[in-house]
């Protein structure tokens, strides 16, 4: 997040005025907003330049030279997004603004998106870890070392590197060791709490605790998921299709090990010999919005897609978003030795 005051000015000013603003920008470029802060225009020496030789005079107002539909993306857009619309409109700088068009972000040539969202994680972190004893014996999963790192160490490190700020830890099997060890997040540049569960509440039991308190969408996320999603790019899906809910998705391949025999009574219509079968899965990642808790009761067991099937059931909108990026659920041995793999390659 920047201070934008250096790269602004009112539509009244003079474009002299508006010039010695220029001169001191860092980007070559300031940009207008009217008296309630939204951005209506962005002016670069060319634009002064061109409204010169169109006749307009130094102290003329900086409105009238203006661009008037200046490059905006909103706070959740990624780096691609970013990159497409500076290539697209060959321009190298992208203004961010909010729902208000407010601006409160620039990114400049060579900079990267990193405005902080409002928007808060849910990690869930309570379960015993069992497809991955003895390890898990003593320690909690994500707290289980994958590299030099704790699992939930490295989950953090990317939510703060796409800018969340905020993050609830469900927790309840040796807890207080996650407690201990994350602290509240200032270390990580984060802000972490705690959701406490007294027994094991399922997958969707400890947001009950977040009735009543959470004011926008957030991210629930599984603690034992080592992936390089786009979270921005699944909150803009979600909020662009006004869903309540929004699974993150995968294809998932298997193959019948045998010949598949199809019939109509006893009579053989087809033979399909060790069949390749896809479906679309839940990757462990969605997006709930606040209304979407309202089945909830504190302390009681819910898993997600029982939280889910309500919500279909009530005809609210529950929309899946399909991740293609790297993504791996270290649920058992075999899954950790691949994630510590795909871990060191990340770091050579």
């Amino acid at each position: 997040m920047i201070d934008n005051t250096p790269l602004t000015v009112g539509p009244e000013v003079s474009i002299r005025d508006a010039l010695v603003r220029l001169d001191r920008s860092r980007l070559q470029v300031v940009f207008v907003e009217d008296a309630a802060g939204r951005l209506i225009g962005a002016v670069s020496d060319g634009d002064v330049r061109r409204g010169l030789l169109a006749g307009a005079v130094l102290e003329d107002r900086v409105s009238i030279v203006m661009n008037p539909s200046p490059a905006t993306v909103p706070p959740t857009a990624t780096q691609d997004d970013v990159d497409a619309l500076k290539s697209e409109r060959g321009i190298r700088i992208v203004a961010v603004v909010d729902d208000g068009g407010r601006m409160i972000d620039v990114v400049g040539e060579g900079e990267r998106i990193a405005t902080p969202l409002a928007t808060p994680v849910v990690l869930m972190a309570g379960g015993r870890g069992q497809r991955l004893y003895p390890i898990t014996k003593d320690i909690p999963k994500p707290l289980v070392p994958v590299g030099d790192a704790p699992m939930i160490d490295i989950i953090l490190g990317r939510l703060r590197d796409q800018g969340f700020r905020r993050v609830h830890v469900s927790v309840n099997h040796l807890g207080h060791l996650i407690e201990e060890h994350l602290g509240d997040g200032e270390r990580f540049g984060l802000e972490v709490s705690y959701l406490h569960e007294r027994a094991p509440l399922g997958t969707a039991g400890a947001l009950a605790q977040l009735k009543g308190a959470a004011d926008t969408e957030f991210v629930v996320m599984n603690s034992d998921l080592l992936t390089q999603v786009d979270l921005r790019r699944m909150l803009d899906f979600h909020r662009r299709t006004s869903a309540s809910a929004t699974i993150g998705v995968r294809e998932y391949g298997f193959e019948i090990p045998f010949g598949v025999v199809r019939r109509e009574g006893d009579r053989v219509t087809s033979l399909a010999e060790k069949p390749h079968h896809r479906e679309l899965v839940s990757a462990g990642i969605y997006v709930l919005e606040p209304e979407a808790l309202s089945s909830l009761e504190l302390d009681e067991y819910c898993d997600m897609p029982t939280l889910l099937a309500r919500l279909i059931a009530q005809d609210s909108p529950v929309r899946a978003f399909e991740i293609h990026e790297e993504w791996i659920d270290v649920g058992r041995p075999d899954d950790l030795e691949r994630a510590r793999q795909a871990w060191e390659r990340s770091t050579r």
